[in-house]
């Protein structure tokens, strides 16, 4: 019997090394002025960007840019919003990491409303996007937080009175996913490691959601293969391309799974904390998750064998270990100590680095959603995980 389910709508997908020569082809379709986001320096100042920018000029397209700073704040989007509101933008494109694609859907939804983004956000605003925007092209530089393929952005304020909340709306699926590998070989070792620890646990708690389905475990199998055979040689060797499209596929899919099945607890707590700090997502969803996972495996183990995520837990961790016809226990511890090696090899860095404390764990427990965690966390056992990385 297959449980009843819905799945969104994705983006149209144009996968590949080499894919990038096609932009300027397809923004062309869109008319004759684009806006460009990037990061603040990596992509903008690079060969690539030169070349970009020139076939858009040949093409006749007027460009207009934005750049973006860190995860993108209420601030950035408005301010954005402002300085090209009178523009006639046809498409946005953004270039960069997870952070400039969410700040550039969120600009492809503001353009034109007057109003500040925060009204918009889910919990922080009171009012509903009307899934209106200008269209949006994402092009990925990282292979992390798969947000090409979400319907959307984060927006984020940070602090002690922070949040990290979602503007979000059918209508904001990107329009174009246009992955390119070969964006990310110039990513530092600790970019590398922090998106695809960030890819990893997506792909890992979408596959253990309570609210998976058929489609999103299928999926987030091939992309957790995709993991086991390049998350590590991404890391040692950022020029091995081979190893980069694997983790481009997996990021990807890691949006589309994270979309239709949700996220758990590391996610949750990840969530809370980086509206509190200043610490990078993928930093703090690599750090937490062997430990959340190692709680999890625990309480579901106390509870009985007969759980279904356990046999999942099983499933993962074959896919990671080189032997066959062993039992599921050895699957299941198998898969807790990859992790646990993933988190050092990668260099998962403590908490404490961003200035966390003991006495912040209450706070950030009670404020973080865990809903679909395959168990039942309590406030008790979400401090035991944060304890164990801080």
């Amino acid at each position: 019997m297959v449980k009843p389910f819905q799945f969104a709508r994705l983006p149209m997908i144009y996968f590949g090394s080499g894919k990038v020569n096609e932009l300027p082809g397809i923004v062309s379709y869109y008319g004759k002025s684009v806006l460009l986001v990037t990061g603040a320096g990596s992509f903008i100042n690079s060969s690539r960007a030169d070349t970009l920018l020139l076939r858009l000029e040949e093409m006749g397209l007027k460009i207009c840019q934005a750049s973006v700073t860190g995860e993108p704040s209420p601030g950035i989007v408005d301010e954005t919003g402002r300085r090209f509101g009178d523009t006639a933008v046809d498409v946005v494109v953004s270039i960069g990491g997870g952070s400039v694609m969410d700040a550039g859907k969120a600009i492809s939804a503001m353009l034109g409303k007057n109003r500040s983004v925060i009204e918009y956000l889910e919990v922080a605003g009171d009012k509903e996007h009307p899934g209106t925007k200008v269209p949006f092209i994402a092009v990925p530089t990282t292979s992390g937080t798969g947000s090409e393929a979400t319907k959307n952005a984060v927006i984020s304020k940070v602090g002690k009175d922070g949040f990290k909340r979602s503007l979000r709306h059918d209508n904001l699926v990107p329009d174009i996913a246009l992955v390119d590998p070969e964006l990310t070989l110039s990513c530092s070792p600790e970019i590398t490691a922090a998106a695809g620890m960030d890819c990893f646990t997506q792909l890992t708690e979408s596959y253990l959601s309570t609210t998976a389905n058929p489609y999103t475990d299928a999926l987030a199998l091939e992309g957790i293969r995709a993991v086991n055979r390049s998350l590590v040689r991404s890391f040692t060797n950022g020029d091995d391309i081979h190893a980069r499209e694997d983790m481009a596929f997996a990021a990807l899919t890691s949006g589309i799974c994270l979309a239709n099945a949700g996220l758990g607890a590391v996610h949750g707590l990840a969530g809370t904390i980086g509206a509190m700090f200043n610490i990078p997502h993928g930093a703090v969803c690599g750090t937490l998750m062997a430990a959340a996972n190692k709680v999890n495996i625990r309480e579901l183990r106390r509870s009985g064998n007969g759980d279904p995520a356990l046999k999942k837990y099983a499933a993962l961790g074959s896919i990671f270990s080189d032997t066959s016809a062993k039992s599921d226990s050895y699957y299941i511890d198998f898969f807790t100590d990859y992790m646990t090696a993933a988190t050092y090899l990668m260099g998962m860095p403590e908490l404490s680095r961003y200035g966390l404390k003991s006495e912040d764990l209450p706070m950030i427990c009670s404020q973080s959603d865990v809903k679909n965690n395959p168990v039942q966390l309590s406030q008790e056992m979400m401090q035991e995980i944060l304890l164990v990385r801080l």
